[in-house]
């Protein structure tokens, strides 16, 4: 399987944002996505997703076979680290969830109340969620938001495993993560301003 993406072009609030995007990604493939704050990174990811339409192009790649990580770490707060993990396999129909406390060192956290995590806890957690999904492509918008360093080698390592096994990783991010990977500015996709008529602003004069 791989994410490949043909002439695409995506809004935000019916605002294009970017156009003409295409590109693949391929099985054991890491994409990293760069450009500056406000370009339509978060806009792109959410339509690879399939969580809002895009305007034109092409997406091809079944929507059961991603798992989209943002900026929430989509925990439930009465519920144990463990109990949260649970919850997610049994969504996903998976049913091991100690690969997912293995990898992000939440094994010591696995009784404890996901609300009495700190902030970093709680993405370990939330980014934990990936590995009981069992689908192949993950896209991850600022994924090492509250990390430390240490928590960030754990992602890097959750990433080169899942590369490994054949699996494809689109994230937006603006640090290294020490991974081999390829980049794609999108700066270069910025849709281009829509022209009003002259007749559209004589409404404002």
């Amino acid at each position: 399987m791989h994410l490949n993406v043909q002439d695409l072009s995506v809004a935000r609030g019916g605002i294009a944002v970017l156009e003409g995007l295409s590109f693949t990604v391929n099985p054991g493939q890491a994409l990293i996505l760069r450009g500056p704050n406000g370009i339509g990174k978060t806009t792109l990811l959410r339509s690879l997703a399939g969580l809002q339409p895009a305007l034109n192009g092409e997406i091809n790649a079944p929507n059961e076979s991603i798992a989209y990580a943002a900026h929430s770490d989509g925990i439930k707060h009465v519920l144990t680290v463990r109990e949260n993990l649970e919850f997610w396999a049994d969504v996903f129909g998976t049913n091991d969830i100690a690969p997912a406390l293995n990898a992000f060192e939440l094994e010591p956290l696995a009784n404890r109340p996901a609300g009495a995590l700190s902030a970093g806890q709680k993405r370990r957690l939330g980014l934990a969620r990936l590995l009981v999904t069992a689908r192949p492509i993950w896209i991850l918008d600022e994924p090492t938001v509250s990390l430390d360093i240490h928590a960030v080698e754990m992602f890097a390592n959750a990433i080169r495993a899942h590369l490994v096994g054949g699996g494809i990783a689109l994230i937006a991010t603006h640090i290294d993560l020490g991974l081999e990977a390829d980049i794609l500015d999108i700066t270069s996709f910025k849709a281009k301003p829509v022209a009003m008529k002259d007749d559209a602003m004589e409404g404002f004069l």
